[in-house]
């Protein structure tokens, strides 16, 4: 049985502190469907506190004029002190969304990790002054911290993701308030801890768990000069809205409908072996998921069989044990859509080739079993719509023009991948769809590249120096002659 995690303070500016409302949060497990923990739920009145030293921890304060390497001296042991307790975050997260705990190591802990340590390195080598030879004259072009961020963050990758917003924040000088998803906050007193160890100054990070009346507070808090949000792509449009009252900066991460597309060359072995834990990774709850996967009607009835096999002997169970490769939905709602959409799929005429329900023997918890569509046309609701559960489409195609067509024909652009045996031509692939990220004979998430959507997928990029920008004013000072 999972220990009950109980808080009673705020991260407020690097002191735990009282909240000034009196609600809280209860974290429900999605295995047990018990309450494993609970933390005070933020009010407006805390946000007007965090909003308030942040904004004097920038204005200020020391941290934005530290030299670049006692921010990543910092930063550093932030990065250093996660690797340490990367089993503890792991559990945390586990626990609370149903991530498998071998995943949570990877992905979830040691890749907030990575993130860290990639941004370090981009951070290092950044040009943060250069002199130019201007139209008129010598210029002297400068990146400065874009002042208090706003970072709201969702619950299927809360550390990850946390890193991705807080990593480049930190090391370009900035003040931030973390803004966790209920269903998924206790991980981020873990990262309290670890931050408040680490020696951010006074005022630098707040953490606040609240639901999405009181993240609208802090979007549209005048003293917010950047917001960084992840989620989905109608939560996404009312941020920018929110946003836009006082024109502040905003980078959108948003939801995918990703295409993996085999190509008629392709090893169907490698390619299955690839495609599996990328469909169905961290549960179907994962905005890059490979959840369109195209296949050639010349070997579709191959790669159905090859797909269908590899998803009925997924192990779905307890988030926790360290063989389950599939845990529960984070919550009764995320199940029912799952099912739901499961349910369109057969009525608009989709043949469940794997699962299709609730796991046998799991009738505690918010399961669904890795369930495979065969026989789906892109215009069908589950091919277009982001399901975020353990549903994937497998779509015939004719010829390869055909197969980026359909690959394009989505509202999204965030991922996809294309399988073949003849990586230059996959290249060449690649370059036709319309999409942030892609992937040839692989699949992964590279953070000193850029990472964002295209079309409804998002706003900006994270990771690498795109991301890194993301967190900078540009500034230009006009120069005399000869200077």
């Amino acid at each position: 049985m999972t220990e009950l995690v109980e808080h009673g303070q705020l991260f407020i500016g690097g002191e735990w502190t009282d909240p000034l409302g009196t609600d809280t949060i209860r974290i429900v497990s999605p295995h047990t469907e018990q309450v494993i923990g609970s933390v005070p739920h933020a009010c407006e009145a805390d946000v007007d506190r965090a909003v308030a030293v942040a904004r004097k921890a920038f204005d200020e304060g020391p941290w934005p004029r530290l030299s670049l390497e006692e921010r990543i001296a910092v930063v550093s042991r932030i990065k250093d002190a996660i690797a340490v307790r990367h089993e503890e975050i792991a559990r945390s997260i586990s626990s609370q969304n149903g991530s498998p705990y071998s995943w949570s190591v990877l992905a979830q802990a040691l890749g907030a990790m990575m993130v860290y340590d990639s941004a370090i390195k981009v951070a290092a080598a950044y040009p943060y002054e250069e002199r130019r030879q201007g139209a008129l004259g010598p210029i002297l072009v400068r990146r400065e911290p874009v002042g208090v961020v706003a970072a709201v963050i969702p619950w299927n990758v809360p550390q990850f993701v946390a890193a991705a917003k807080l990593a480049p924040a930190l090391l370009t000088g900035s003040s931030v308030i973390l803004k966790p998803s209920p269903e998924a906050p206790l991980d981020s007193f873990i990262l309290a801890d670890i931050a408040r160890e680490a020696g951010l100054p006074e005022g630098v990070l707040s953490i606040l768990p609240a639901d999405r009346e009181v993240s609208e507070y802090l979007v549209g808090h005048p003293g917010v000069d950047k917001v960084a949000f992840t989620g989905s792509v109608a939560a996404g449009k009312r941020v920018m809205e929110v946003a836009a009252r006082n024109l502040t900066r905003v980078t959108l991460e948003l939801g995918g409908k990703s295409a993996a597309v085999i190509l008629p060359d392709a090893d169907l072995a490698v390619t299955v072996a690839g495609i599996v834990p990328a469909a169905w990774m961290n549960n179907g709850q994962a905005c890059v998921a490979q959840t369109r996967i195209l296949a050639p009607r010349s070997r579709y009835e191959e790669v159905a069989e090859a797909l269908a096999a590899a998803a009925g002997a997924l192990v779905v169970g307890d988030p926790l044990d360290p063989a389950t490769q599939l845990g529960p939905l984070v919550a009764e709602r995320q199940q029912q859509r799952s099912l739901d959409y499961i349910r369109i799929g057969q009525e608009e005429g989709a043949k469940v080739l794997a699962g299709g329900g609730r796991p046998a023997g799991l009738e505690r918890g918010w399961y669904v079993e890795p369930t495979l569509f065969g026989d789906v046309d892109n215009s069908m609701r589950i091919a277009r719509e982001e399901i975020f559960g353990p549903v994937v489409c497998l779509i015939p195609y004719g010829d390869e023009a055909e197969a980026v067509r359909v690959a394009n024909d989505s509202e999204f652009g965030l991922s996809g991948s294309v399988w073949t045996a003849d990586v230059e031509h996959g290249i060449d692939f690649a370059r036709s769809v319309r999409t942030g990220t892609f992937n040839v004979n692989t699949f992964s998430l590279d953070m000193l590249g850029p990472f964002g959507g295209y079309k409804n997928s998002g706003v900006g990029r994270e990771f690498g120096p795109e991301g890194l920008s993301e967190y900078l004013e540009h500034k230009m000072i006009h120069l005399p002659a000869g200077a």
